[in-house]
């Protein structure tokens, strides 16, 4: 749990460094050309990880002081 923060990496690695990759128009997903899905994907997993490293971090586990 310690390294908890490197989870951060992921939504980084993912809109970054692999977009160049995703940058096709088709296949079309739910009407969407798939840059414009890759990026709406990203943009929700990057909530789900923040989510994740904000209850998995034990600075946040006391409570008010």
């Amino acid at each position: 749990m310690k390294n908890i923060k490197l989870l951060l990496l992921i939504p980084f690695i993912g809109m970054c460094l692999c977009l160049p990759f995703a940058n096709k128009i088709e296949p079309y997903i739910f009407g969407l050309p798939f840059l414009l899905f890759w990026i709406i994907l990203w943009m929700i997993l990057s909530s789900l990880v923040l989510t994740i490293v904000y209850k998995l971090d034990p600075e946040n586990q006391g409570g008010d002081e």
